[in-house]
């Protein structure tokens, strides 16, 4: 039988502070009853004796201190499973927004979950395909890898989330394949832009999306994340599927988390943040991979916008610590209109080249790689000292470094939104690219290998 409490003290921001509360436990959700009837989700942060701390997801706005009612549940936040979830748009808690029926759960499981054990884990290096050369041919993605993208304000993160999530897939095997999107504080358009995205193309079959809009309660947004991954390791782990999850915009999670910490009165890190932001965001990256012995993988593609493009700031920092890689927008690539403004020089995927090569995409591709990342350096080299110098100063060699620049970004860096290149067509691209530049030049290709892929791609 639950008990309902009418003893809350005091309210602050987000939180409820309730005191003579009875068997609270950590983490345990109840119910929050205004007087009109309406009943809001809470969560609670802190049991101090018969105190409870508790943050409310939808918000405390509207709340009487006399007159608000307060009922434990006895458990944890849990998400409705089942394979029916496929093809559904959830809000940021796990409703359904897309005026379809209430799923009927095969189970319940908590949102929290746990990060996967170091010794269960099974290494990432199986190729995954996004049909983007840059990510593709330079940067590429494995299978169970966490690889964050590292974007801008005004930066086009949200057409290319969308065009990653349309295009992904696993080559060779049968194996099925989801995509699990979690937004976090976007706006009514870009919400709109990503589901009308994936109806269009028919991805949405294969999707789950949780969208938590930007005048949705910003504390949901703490929740949207692990509600995320709950339903992919449902799907993997459980339905055996491989899943690519995309969460968009964690800068916004992370400035709820400092919002939360704020009104707890604690003490603050780097720039207000937490001092616990870092194992909070590991606690959500660290449940992507692969196990051993199942058959089924979350692959993490996070999003962030870096406040004032700074690596620096603590959001990209951690995140960089915790993850294998990153891919970086650069807003001078943008300004020339190539999309995906991808900078491939300081972008890196650690996992690149267990998932490349022989078996797995084609032998050339790390040689190939390598030289085109030496290549694409020398030429920017070459451009800043045109700046200096004039082009007067340039030799032959560096005019032909400079023109493959110009190429490399015109042609292997930019494609269409809608342009879905095979792995194969990315190495075709590059291997003619590199043709304008002399033999003697590229130094990382052996032999054997020139002749057999370089001849063929000289024009």
């Amino acid at each position: 039988m639950t008990k309902d409490y009418q003893t809350i003290t005091r309210i602050a921001g987000p939180l409820v502070i309730a005191d003579k509360i009875e068997g609270a436990k950590f983490d345990e959700i109840c119910d929050i009853e205004l007087p009109s009837g309406e009943t809001r989700t809470g969560q609670i942060l802190e049991v101090d004796g018969d105190k409870v701390l508790v943050q409310v997801f939808q918000g405390t706005e509207g709340l009487d201190i006399k007159n608000t009612k307060l009922r434990l549940k006895g458990r944890g936040l849990e998400l409705n499973l089942s394979p029916d979830i496929q093809g559904r748009i959830f809000s940021g808690l796990g409703d359904p927004i897309d005026k379809a029926p209430q799923i009927i759960p095969e189970l319940k499981r908590d949102i929290n979950g746990s990060p996967i054990n170091p010794c269960a884990r099974n290494y990432p290096n199986d190729f995954i395909q996004t049909g983007i050369s840059a990510i593709d041919g330079l940067n590429t993605l494995s299978r169970g890898q966490k690889l964050p993208i590292f974007s801008g304000s005004g930066l086009p993160h949200a057409r290319l989330a969308a065009q990653i999530a349309r295009q992904a897939k696993v080559l060779g095997g049968k194996d099925k394949f989801a995509v699990v999107f979690g937004a976090m504080g976007i706006t009514f358009e870009e919400a709109e832009f990503f589901m009308s995205n994936l109806r269009k193309t028919g991805a949405i079959e294969n999707s789950v999306l949780y969208i938590n809009l930007a005048n949705d309660p910003a504390i949901e947004r703490i929740a949207t994340p692990r509600v995320a991954l709950t339903a992919a390791e449902y799907l993997a782990f459980d339905l055996g599927m491989h899943v690519l999850v995309i969460l968009i915009d964690m800068t916004n999670y992370c400035e709820s988390l400092r919002e939360v910490s704020a009104a707890r009165k604690e003490v603050p890190g780097r720039r207000g943040y937490p001092g616990y932001l870092y194992t909070d965001l590991a606690s959500i990256y660290e449940r992507a991979g692969r196990i051993k012995d199942k058959k089924g993988s979350i692959t993490l593609i996070p999003i962030l916008t870096m406040p004032d493009d700074d690596k620096t700031h603590p959001i990209p920092d951690l995140t960089g610590y915790i993850t294998e890689g990153q891919i970086i927008l650069d807003r001078s690539l943008d300004r020339k209109k190539i999309y995906p403004p991808i900078d491939p020089l300081p972008s890196l995927s650690r996992l690149r080249d267990k998932a490349i090569g022989e078996g797995k995409t084609r032998e050339d591709q790390p040689a190939l790689a390598n030289q085109l990342f030496a290549a694409y350096a020398r030429g920017r080299e070459v451009r800043e000292l045109v700046v200096v110098l004039g082009e007067a100063a340039l030799n032959d060699t560096d005019k032909l470094y400079l023109k493959f620049a110009e190429q490399f970004e015109n042609r292997f860096i930019n494609q269409g939104e809608n342009d879905n290149r095979s792995i194969i067509q990315t190495l075709d691209l590059g291997w003619e690219l590199l043709s304008i530049l002399p033999r003697e030049e590229l130094k990382r290709i052996k032999d054997d290998m020139y002749e057999k892929y370089g001849k063929n791609k000289t024009s």
